[in-house]
């Protein structure tokens, strides 16, 4: 019997299920076309892109563990830690980005 490897969204922790995106720990627009990517679910990758803007994901927030440490994306993680994998909530994508 083959295992199957279950894959696992690097930002939340849960099962990763469709809908899914690509995400560019460098943004393509800042110089990261050929650089590193993950696999988040589409809730998780816009919540990043409602949060930040490309030039701060490219100084301060460019790797999964940095991402987690901010606040309200801690928030975030614990609200969608009981939600089905499938979940995804077009409002997430909406919400405007903080002003810093």
């Amino acid at each position: 019997m083959e295992k199957t490897l279950q894959k696992v969204c690097p930002l939340c922790g849960r099962l990763l299920a469709e809908p899914y995106n690509k995400h560019h720990l460098l943004p393509i627009s800042k110089g990261g076309k050929n650089t590193p990517t993950v696999l988040l679910h589409k809730i998780c990758h816009d919540k990043i892109h409602a949060v930040f803007t490309e030039l701060e994901l490219k100084r301060n927030y460019n790797t999964i563990e940095k991402l987690q440490e901010y606040e309200d994306i801690g928030r975030f993680i614990k609200w969608l830690g009981n939600k089905e994998p499938e979940y995804y909530d077009k409002s997430v994508k909406m919400k405007q980005r903080q002003i810093r």
